[in-house]
Formats: structure tokens, C-alpha cells, sequence
């Protein structure tokens, strides 16, 4: 073998190698956490960075909560679609640039359908531009804790500095139940009805598993399929967090699974989300799930978890049919009459960062990128 053929050989040896230590064995990161104590009842790989998709919007909903508790704005505050809010991917809803929805109605639309045009006007009318935007989600991640965090953009589409982890995760859910258990409501909507269409929201443990009441869905290619839930017993209230799933099945099965064993689990002497100590090689390295998320292979897997009429088969001892057909809450745009935040509106120049490769055939064919 030649010289030029054995260096080959090393490098490529050398890349799988490097590849094989990035990735955790599992692929994959989860918390259980108890809400209101904030002990941490199970976990693994929960300080892999990760992508975290529209579980960013979780972000842009607290950001949100304190903008108004600051009485910068009001609920019935406007939120304003722009053309930069208007270019972004599916899953959207589409309004024309220049209407108007309130920040309540926007809230809940980011939260059921997940539209990222909503959430990046969300963010626009709070501070100005997404760029700003973006600056207060930062600065809110570090007082609450979350030290492996990096927001660029607030709906979560792909970017290489717009990153998490389980751990911050939990901490962000623990904060929102905690500090605004006023508006739990915006996370456990089972639909939205905009005109004559319903859309039902895409956590489907809610109205499904016992307790259930929130409280957001995320997927890009990059990401997986990823899921922040939580539910409530008997008063007692857990949130499990569960990235990188295979496929929207496989992370409402998970986090089914990991919420049932935490409620029998009483947490004497386990560790709180603040004392955990951050552990796992190469965990500041942010796992990117494309190759085998968005492959043909693994699309055509998810196809098969739907039955003729497109509907999930789900195949757990946890999760039961919903018994009724989901109850919508009626959207509208008009009805804004709070004030206007009076952050300095800037030209929005986006931090320059790559947009996902929008793939019809693939991640359109589950929910577009987003829920």
C-alpha cells in the first residue's frame, strides 16, 4: 500500500473514531426532574449539547411572560408580522406581511402548531429585531442557571450557535411552572382553530397519559425528535425531557415511559438540577442526527407508524386513546389593543448562520421543521 493510501486509511480511521466518541452510545439525552422540589429523579447524557429545535420556542414564551410582568407589554399587546417573520420555513401560518395578532394569540399559536413566523414576530415586537430578541434570551438563560445554552434565533430552525441541553432544559420548564403558574394554560391546549381549520397540537400525551398538561414539541433533521413534557398527579408534577428520538412515536412512548417510573420514584437523597454535576466526554459538542434522522430509511420507518387513515400508531401500556376530539381554542387576527413594547426597532440583520435544508420529501413529509 502506498503512502498516500496508508494516510487515507489512518484519517479515515481517525474521523470514525472522533465521530464514535461525539456520539453518546444511545444517541440520545433525557431528565426526569420533580418540578417542584427540583430534584433530578433519573438522567442521562443530560449535558450533550444538543439542537434544540422548536423546544427554543419554551424560550420565547418566558422571555415573553417577563416582557409582560415588567408591563413593557400586555397580553393583548400587538404582535406584528414582518417580511423577515413572514420568509421563514414551515411549519408557519402564513399570515400576509402587516397583520396583527395579540401577543395572547400568538403565544398559543407557537405553542399548538409551533409556527415559526409567529415566533419570530413574537420576538421582533418584543425587542425590536430578532437579533435583540435573541440578546434577552441569552441574558434570561444565565440568571436562571442554564450554563450550557446559546440562543441566536427564537422559533429554533437550524443554526450552529443555537444549542442546549437536557439539563438546561429542565431548569427553563422548572422556571416557567414555578415562577408563571398563571399561565400554564398556554401549555396544555389540545388545538387551535384558525377559521374552519383545527389544528391539534403535536404533543400528543396530552389528553392521552394521565395528567398530562404540557408542554412543547420540537424537531429539525439535526435534532431528532425531541420533547419537553410534563404532568401532574395527585399534586405532585414531573417534567421529563427527551431528545433526539427517532421519531414522534418513539419520544411520546419515552417520555411516557420515563414520567410513569418518576411518579414512583420519591426522590429521597437525589441531586437538584443545581447540584448535578456536569459529566460525559466530548459533551460540549453539539450531536447533529441528519445522516439518520432525515435519511430515506428512517423516513419511510416513520411512514410505517401510521395506519391507512395517516394516524400515529402508538404501542404503549402508558398512553391511552383520546377519548374525545381535541378541543380547539378559537384564533383570530385584530383585537390588539394593549401597547406597543417601546424597545428601539432595528433593521433586522440576522446573526449569519445557515437556514435548514428544507426537504419536502423528507422532514415535510412528518410536520415540517419545527413541532
Amino acid at each position: 500500500m502506498s503512502s498516500m493510501k496508508c494516510s487515507a486509511a489512518f484519517l479515515a480511521v481517525l474521523f470514525l473514531g472522533l465521530v464514535t466518541a461525539i456520539l453518546p452510545a444511545k444517541a440520545g439525552a433525557s431528565i426526569v426532574i420533580d418540578v417542584g422540589s427540583g430534584k433530578v429523579l433519573s438522567h442521562e447524557n443530560a449535558f450533550q449539547r444538543w439542537y434544540p429545535a422548536s423546544l427554543t420556542k419554551l424560550m420565547t414564551a418566558y422571555v415573553a411572560f417577563r416582557t409582560v410582568k415588567a408591563g413593557e407589554m400586555r397580553f393583548d399587546s400587538p404582535v406584528r408580522i414582518s417580511a423577515n417573520a413572514a420568509k421563514e420555513p414551515p411549519s408557519k401560518m402564513g399570515y400576509p406581511v402587516g397583520s396583527v395578532l395579540t401577543l395572547d394569540n400568538a403565544l398559543k399559536i407557537i405553542m399548538v402548531k409551533s409556527a415559526n413566523d409567529i415566533a419570530t414576530s413574537i420576538g421582533e415586537s418584543i425587542a425590536g429585531s430578532e437579533r435583540a430578541f435573541a440578546a434577552r434570551m441569552n441574558q434570561t438563560a444565565r440568571q436562571i442557571g442554564m450554563t450550557g445554552s446559546h440562543f441566536v434565533n427564537a422559533h429554533g430552525l437550524y443554526s450552529t450557535e443555537q444549542y442546549t441541553t437536557a439539563h438546561d432544559l429542565a431548569v427553563l420548564v422548572r422556571a416557567i411552572r414555578t415562577e408563571f403558574p398563571e399561565h400554564a394554560h398556554y401549555f396544555s391546549l389540545e388545538a387551535i382553530q384558525a377559521g374552519d381549520k383545527i389544528m391539534p397540537n403535536y404533543n400528543w400525551l396530552i389528553g392521552r397519559f394521565q395528567g398530562a398538561d404540557g408542554m412543547k414539541t420540537g424537531y429539525i433533521c439535526s435534532s431528532g425528535f425531541n420533547l419537553a413534557s410534563t404532568a401532574t398527579r395527585n399534586g405532585r408534577t414531573l417534567a421529563a425531557i427527551v431528545l433526539g428520538a427517532p421519531s414522534q412515536v418513539k419520544r411520546g412512548e419515552k417520555a411516557a415511559e420515563l414520567l410513569t417510573q418518576g411518579f414512583k420514584a420519591p426522590g429521597f437523597g437525589a441531586p437538584t438540577l443545581a447540584s448535578l454535576t456536569p459529566y460525559g466526554q466530548n459533551r460540549n459538542v453539539a450531536i447533529d442526527l441528519r445522516p439518520q434522522i432525515c435519511s430515506k430509511e428512517a423516513v419511510a420507518e416513520r411512514v410505517e407508524e401510521r395506519d391507512d387513515e395517516g394516524r400515529l400508531m402508538v404501542n404503549s401500556p402508558y398512553i391511552r386513546p383520546m377519548d374525545h376530539d381535541p378541543r380547539p381554542v378559537l384564533i383570530t387576527l385584530g383585537g390588539a389593543t394593549g401597547p406597543e413594547s417601546k424597545a428601539p426597532r432595528f433593521a433586522n440583520v440576522p446573526i449569519p448562520t445557515p437556514r435548514p435544508d428544507y426537504n419536502p420529501g423528507g422532514a415535510a413529509m412528518i410536520t415540517g421543521q419545527g413541532g
